[in-house]
């Protein structure tokens, strides 16, 4: 028998004990900005230098932080489980704790993309991206980051990945993001499913869910006993 296969399913939560701001605590604004300023492909066309500035700022933020608790636990259930970690946050602090398959939804801010190609994508040596900064083709690199209105194109794979789930785990995130939300759904109905988040949920539909109203950092160690005992 391989090990049971736990899909941990991350949002902004997650990262929040870390210092990093959530856009939804901050009263729709990241940083003083206004999300249409700087997160979606129209700021982008309309002021480059602003969206890089702002992006440059939350980067040298998250080079910074450091995992909390939470992260080390999802890092920690690898030593008796499969376990693969979906992720909204576009920081690294998954990785940082050691957890060794994260697959990010919206990106990565370590990393910079051509603004033509897509396909492009580049891991930085660097803090800060600049106006004059190209791509091999010539082209201004962006932020390899999903801007509010672009497509979500690690979907398909974070949808059949928790298709093959044993058990999931989604910890910080409101469940209103859609089209992340949807992986709640996707889940098989027999397997256990928690959810940690101090917020208020009415999820009486989804089956075999149990509900831990508390930080990232303060349910992982709640759950982290009841995991071991699924092994």
């Amino acid at each position: 028998m391989g090990k049971k296969k736990i899909v941990v399913f991350s949002g902004a939560g997650m990262s929040a004990e870390s210092g990093i701001k959530t856009f939804r605590d901050t009263g729709g604004l990241w940083e003083q900005y206004k999300i249409e300023e700087v997160a979606t492909p129209n700021a982008w066309e309309k002021n480059p230098t602003l969206v890089l500035n702002f992006y440059n700022q939350r980067r040298k933020q998250i080079i910074n932080a450091q995992p909390n608790e939470a992260h080390h636990i999802v890092a920690e259930l690898q030593n008796k489980f499969d376990v693969q970690v979906i992720t909204q946050n576009i920081d690294n602090l998954h990785e940082k704790a050691g957890s060794q398959k994260v697959l990010h939804l919206h990106g990565e801010i370590l990393k910079s993309r051509s603004s033509i190609n897509p396909n492009l994508i580049y891991t930085m040596q660097k803090s800060e991206i600049n106006i004059g900064d190209t791509c091999e083709l010539g082209s201004q690199l962006r932020p390899h980051i999903v801007w509010f209105g672009e497509s979500v194109p690690e979907m398909e794979k974070a949808i059949y990945l928790v298709e093959q789930a044993d058990i999931f785990i989604t910890i910080g995130t409101s469940l209103n993001v859609y089209p992340a939300a949807n992986l709640v759904h996707t889940a098989p109905d027999s397997i256990p499913k928690y959810l940690i988040d101090p917020g208020e949920f009415n999820l009486d539909y989804i089956k075999n869910l149990k509900v831990i109203k508390s930080s990232a950092s303060e349910g992982m160690k709640i759950l982290r006993s009841q995991l071991y005992e699924l092994a």
